[in-house]
């Protein structure tokens, strides 16, 4: 987006215009290699001018709202705004349950209602420091920069230290049983050990991200020969099952540490995978109207003629990071957001949002662009959906454990459909969430023989419907899962006009200092 508000220097603006053409653009993606580069394309001299004449503030107020902290950002415009700060939000694990976005113009203004994983107010005043810090980073000495990201966002569970560079394992392809543990095995073989993995499937396709390190020395693996064998024995792994010609994606690096944020990076995959081709356009009747009690995803883009705008409206089963996820795609499609509403109710979440193309914001959108929108949006929705029964496990961290894991569900005819674990430490934490290949229940014996496997304690519980089955060898354990019950209404009006707007102007004058 443009510096074209009048709360900004004309010259100012002039001068950044005349800097970058392109600096709609926040990374480069090479679709061959699937290989992104985050590079500025300002002056950061000159951005970082902007930035002192008009820095980022935010307020952490717990007045105004009764059941959830509302925090008000009030920052100077850029492109890729909104996603940094959903994904601030999204690293420190906090559930959005409603968001008034206002962008249009070269100033940003954006309200979260937020809460805790088990709906409480923030109240820790040191975690409400640090997410202050975060949304308001500069480059300025002695202060958290934009180029750096919290741990939590490289690893799914962060190391207690953090090394200088990492180095990466980026698959995607068609998914089958077993492949993980034929990847993880290739692995130990060749001398890595895992320290996280994070893998999603969707529609058939697979995209996984997996840190590894030289097992025989802590730390990551330079030697480029290495690292092209490595590949090469992985890519022979994934294209050992397919077709000629079968799409498909390996790639061994090593990357500054904090350079990849590994959900974003699995969108970014699965996106240039196409594994949007397989989605419906709607869920339920054929009109693709909402049916009363359907907690389907349903997706609508029209003309907002009078502006310009693309008109795209979300309704969906509420989650957590369901916010980031629709805005990675948006952002991953060259959108950008102008305005938004986002609220939830009982179990279900509405998403508005105003957007025109990045490129060129004049440009008509096709009815094939919209269906793709379409389509890219239900993707992102739904690769993140848990199917399946969830097995949690916390163990002493050795290298071959992913390995061994994911072997015992292969020898056992199961398949995984999401895997997150990661290091803490010593000690190796994650959830793997597997479905049986004929389409049966999976047997809860399962959880026994990874408890064997695994040396350590097992959890497992069925997503759909929510069972709880716990090994009689694990110790005892407890996690807090919210949900709302309550039946599902039909699609109300969500009018940005009668919300939005009401909204930021009783909130625009209230930024302040963070207060408990």
């Amino acid at each position: 987006m443009h510096f074209t508000s009048a709360a900004n220097p004309t010259t100012l603006t002039a001068l950044l215009h005349g800097l970058s053409p392109n600096s709609h653009q926040t990374g480069i993606v090479d679709k061959e290699r699937m290989e992104i580069f985050y590079q500025p394309h300002i002056d950061r001299e000159i951005e970082s001018l902007i930035e002192r004449i008009h820095p980022p503030r935010v307020c952490i107020d717990n007045d105004s709202c009764g059941d959830c902290t509302v925090l008000k950002v009030d920052s100077a415009n850029k492109h890729g705004i909104l996603l940094e700060m959903v994904q601030v939000l999204t690293d420190f694990d906090l559930i959005i349950s409603k968001s008034y976005i206002s962008s249009d113009g070269g100033w940003f203004m954006d309200v979260f209602h937020v809460t805790d994983q088990a709906g409480k107010k923030l109240t820790d005043e040191t975690l409400m420091l640090h997410i202050q810090q975060t949304l308001c980073a500069t480059r300025s000495k002695g202060e958290i920069s934009r180029d750096s990201e919290p741990p939590s966002c490289s690893v799914p569970y962060p190391q207690k230290s953090m090394p200088t560079e990492n180095t990466v394992l980026e698959m995607s392809g068609t998914d089958r049983p077993g492949l993980l543990s034929e990847l993880s095995a290739v692995l130990v073989d060749l001398g890595c050990s895992v320290t996280s993995t994070t893998a999603w499937t969707h529609n058939d396709r697979v995209a996984c991200i997996i840190y590894v390190e030289d097992a025989s020395k802590s730390g990551p693996i330079s030697d480029p020969k290495r690292l092209a064998h490595l590949e090469e024995q992985l890519d022979n792994v994934v294209a050992a099952h397919g077709g000629s010609g079968e799409k498909k994606s390996v790639r061994v690096t090593t990357l500054a540490a904090g350079r990849t944020h590994t959900e974003r990076r699995l969108h970014q995959l699965m996106y240039a995978d196409r594994d949007y081709e397989s989605c419906r356009a709607c869920h339920g009747d054929s009109s693709g109207e909402h049916k009363k009690g359907c907690d389907g995803t349903h997706v609508s883009v029209d003309r907002c003629e009078d502006k310009g705008y693309l008109v795209v409206n979300v309704r969906s089963r509420d989650r957590p990071k369901l916010l980031f996820d629709t805005v990675c795609v948006l952002t991953d499609m060259q959108y950008m957001v102008f305005h938004a509403a986002i609220s939830s109710k009982r179990s279900m979440a509405d998403q508005e949002y105003f957007i025109k193309h990045s490129m060129d914001s004049s440009i008509q959108c096709s009815e094939n662009e919209r269906q793709k929108l379409t389509l890219c949006l239900i993707a992102a929705i739904e690769r993140r959906v848990s199917h399946g029964l969830r097995v949690h496990i916390r163990t002493e961290n050795r290298i071959g454990l992913l390995s061994n894991v994911t072997r015992v569900f292969r020898e056992n005819g199961l398949s995984i459909s999401r895997v997150e674990i990661g290091t803490d430490g010593d000690k190796a934490e994650g959830s793997f969430f597997v479905t049986d290949s004929s389409g049966e229940e999976v047997n809860p014996n399962i959880v026994e023989l990874v408890r064997q496997e695994s040396c350590g304690t097992v959890i497992s519980d069925h997503k759909s419907p929510h069972r709880a089955t716990q090994s009689s060898s694990s110790s005892s354990s407890s996690s807090i899962i919210r949900q709302t019950i309550g039946s599902m209404e039909a699609k109300p009006r969500f009018s940005l006009g009668s919300m939005l707007w009401s909204q930021l102007e009783r909130l625009s004058g209230s930024f302040g200092s963070i207060r408990s």
